[in-house]
């Protein structure tokens, strides 16, 4: 007899209230979700999101195990970073990566993990609420040091500053464990629009208090939105319905990372990393439903069922069928519609299309000014580092304009900075660009104390400054 473990999802993304494109990907399937945040201005961040979640999707059904979701990640960088090589216009795009996979296993059914940059995994468990990946950023590196606590890193100026992402170079590190999937479980995949505008407190009431995992990612979304929603915003909320009988430990148990990142890759979170990897090694016995379902393919066996609510193939099928009925039936009625304009007078026709005409006109110019007006990104010019309000590039024969004049010239910012200066760092307003500003300040001042460069008065307000430099 097979344990059979039950999966239910849901999911929500938003653009927030300051960004004007969504460059955020969530993905859900039967046995894999993911959460993807693009990021390299234009189009590059949609543009890697959707590729890294694309390869994901594609190399991982290829071979659903621990391995082929460390094979997928290790091929969605490849396909970001060659992706940017062929096309001048996504240089320098990359993307975040959290995902979760159930596979089969000689000792049970499985959840995989694997994390790359500042998305984030989560873990309720018994009312708890457990970080289980670790971000990738220059803030975090700084607390593993010692020399940030984790509530001045929180508002760390270069909190955002990944050290490891998809895309931006042909290899990457990748952080992969695995979690016994236990009744009762519910697990929160989601990007950094979540968790820097809601304190986890805040994230456990919602996951603790909303039972259906689709509810429980919109109103996640709106808590963002509702603490100001500077940044996209997705969430994927995973409920074990059916899974392994509760045990004292955290689940969390150890597998092999892709690259150097090997050695840490098993991310322990709770009481610890012993205690984790001892409730991950669960006791032999019948094979998992995952690996039935595999071996039972042919015959049309699915034991391992993944969905928002739990349905028969039968159910699907003829859901399916009633879909396409009901798209056969509003192509009838279109046509039956158009058939009946076509008998109205044609001065209605031409006086409709003019007013419409009109409102796309009017409509356009307003939202092209909107999307002109509402971004800033911090890059050199005529030697000076400045922050300029518009697209980088342009966009519709507008070109962007200096709104700010830092005083700092070119030569001082610091090496680890200058390309990523050099081609421009997008920020949401025109104080973040002065704060990412004094953020180099910050880190020249630290990385040459015996020529320190002094600090401008716009710096000197600022609510948190850094106190060492990036990588």
């Amino acid at each position: 007899m097979f344990l059979v473990t039950v999966l239910r999802s849901g999911s929500a993304s938003d653009v927030g209230r300051v960004r004007s494109v969504n460059e955020d990907l969530a993905l859900e399937s039967m046995t894999l979700f993911a959460v993807a945040d693009g990021m390299g201005g234009h189009a590059g961040g949609e543009v890697a999101a959707r590729t890294a979640i694309d390869a994901l999707q594609r190399e991982f059904g290829l071979h659903q195990s621990a391995e082929g979701l460390s094979g997928a990640v290790h091929q969605a960088n490849v396909a970001v970073w060659e992706r940017s090589q062929e096309d001048a216009d996504l240089r320098g795009m990359g993307t975040t990566l959290t995902a979760a996979a159930l596979v089969g296993t000689p000792e049970g059914d499985r959840l995989v993990m694997a994390n790359v940059g500042d998305s984030r995994s989560y873990r309720l468990h018994q009312g708890r609420l457990i970080q289980l990946s670790h971000d990738h950023s220059v803030a975090e590196e700084l607390v593993d040091r010692g020399e940030l606590s984790e509530a001045e890193a929180a508002i760390h100026p270069h909190r955002h500053i990944l050290t490891r992402a998809l895309g931006v170079s042909s290899d990457v590190d990748v952080d992969l464990w695995e979690m016994t999937p236990e009744s009762g479980d519910r697990y929160l995949l989601c990007s950094d629009g979540l968790t820097n505008e809601v304190p986890e407190s805040q994230i456990t009431d919602v996951l603790t208090s909303v039972s259906d995992p689709q509810q429980a990612a919109e109103k996640l979304v709106d808590l963002a939105n509702e603490s100001g929603g500077n940044d996209n915003i997705t969430v994927v909320v995973l409920d074990v319905v059916v899974g392994e009988e509760s045990t004292q430990g955290d689940g969390a148990g150890p597998l092999a990372a892709a690259g150097a990142a090997a050695a840490g890759a098993a991310i322990a979170a709770g009481d610890g990393a012993a205690q984790g990897a001892e409730s991950a090694q669960a006791p032999s016995g019948p094979p998992s439903a995952a690996a039935a379902a595999r071996r039972a393919g042919a015959e049309g066996a699915v034991k391992t069922v993944s969905s928002r609510d739990p349905v028969s193939a039968s159910l699907l099928g003829r859901a399916e069928a009633d879909a396409a009925a009901g798209l056969r039936a509003m192509d009838a009625r279109a046509s039956e519609v158009s058939d009946r304009l076509r008998t109205r007078r044609i001065t209605f026709r031409v006086l409709l299309f003019l007013i419409v005409l009109a409102a796309i006109v009017v409509g356009a110019f307003y939202a092209v000014r909107w999307y002109v007006n509402s971004s800033y990104f911090v890059k050199i010019h005529r030697g000076q580092v400045v922050v300029y309000q518009g697209r980088m590039g342009g966009f519709l024969g507008i070109e962007p304009k200096v709104v700010f004049h830092s005083g700092l010239p070119a030569s001082v910012i610091p090496a680890a900075y200058i390309s990523s200066v050099t081609n421009g760092v997008e920020e949401p307003s025109l104080s973040a660009g002065k704060s990412y500003v004094c953020g180099l300040v910050s880190i020249q001042q630290t990385e040459n104390p015996t020529q320190p460069i002094a600090t401008p008065a716009y710096c000197k307000a600022s609510p948190k400054k850094p106190t060492t430099g990036g990588h």
